[in-house]
């Protein structure tokens, strides 16, 4: 790390710092970088760069975060939480947790009660799977062994919501990719919950090529964060849906495939499986 990397490296550590410790506050832009003494154009384009994500959303995650622990575990009222997290009213509240979470405060915090979920169990190539969808689209998909294992880990997600053990026409649609039948990608819906930075990372691992592979750093660069290799793995690291948005095929820049979600076993498997279905299909033309 050269000199000037290792100065800015400490003005963002100081900035995340500071936001923390203060969100309550809401301090806005101003404020956080005269903290690290910078302008605050400067400080918007290094936060940017290095977190992987502007300095305001930080504070909006930062805020959420603290919120949905308030929800959950000590279960206040939203108007108590809004109070205690430095928002003016439950509105503000409200707008924000729709904009982070996808869901209302009220929807977080009685864990997605309202919400249908189907979910049922298939053979794969690459093991059991379970795979779980709402009347929008696919929710949940993992490799699991173990259906009780698997049940409960889709439950943790959405604690509260109606589950119905039925394999519904979202279902089939995907479980048809796992045979073998590309050409029902398109008909695939997905119903994704997750912060802006997260959608964007999954939306561009929907654009790598089946058979090809790519590294955290082309990832992104294709997301216009060339520096937030990091906050890209941690994202990847978070897909709910396993084969369908390929994490799978994303590797370190060095060529080792690097971890994976279901097992570094089965993401050599499914690698391989593809780059043979891309040879066979060549070799046919």
């Amino acid at each position: 790390m050269t000199d000037q990397n290792k100065v800015n490296y400490d003005r963002i550590a100081q900035a995340i710092d500071y936001i923390k410790t203060n969100f309550r506050d809401q301090p806005n832009l101003d404020e956080v970088a005269e903290q690290v003494h910078l302008s605050p154009f400067h400080f918007q384009r290094l936060f940017s760069e290095w977190a992987g994500t502007s300095p305001k959303k930080f504070l909006q995650y930062t805020t959420v975060e603290y919120a949905k622990s308030l929800l959950k575990e000590k279960q206040t009222t939203l108007f108590d939480t809004a109070h205690e997290v430095g928002l003016s009213g439950t509105g503000r509240l409200h707008d924000l947790f729709i904009n982070i979470e996808g869901m209302s405060p009220a929807e977080y915090k009685n864990g997605g009660n309202k919400l249908a979920i189907n979910y049922s169990f298939s053979e794969s190539t690459f093991g059991k799977i379970i795979v779980a969808s709402t009347q929008k689209g696919i929710c949940y998909m993992a490799f699991s062994a173990d259906e009780t294992q698997a049940l409960y880990a889709l439950q943790t997600h959405f604690p509260n919501a109606v589950f119905c053990q039925k394999e519904d026409v979202n279902q089939q649609n995907a479980l048809s990719i796992l045979s073998n039948d590309w050409s029902k990608l398109g008909q695939i819906k997905l119903h994704l919950k997750g912060t802006d930075f997260q959608l964007k990372v999954w939306d561009a691992l929907l654009k790598i090529p089946f058979g090809e592979l790519t590294t955290y750093g082309s990832i992104a660069k294709s997301i216009e964060k060339p520096t937030a290799s990091r906050a890209v793995g941690t994202a990847i690291g978070s897909n709910p849906v396993a084969f369908l948005i390929p994490c799978h095929r994303v590797i370190q820049s060095s060529g080792v495939f690097g971890g994976y979600m279901w097992g570094n076993t089965r993401k050599t498997a499914i690698i391989g499986w593809e780059g043979t279905k891309i040879h066979l299909e060549k070799d046919t033309i």
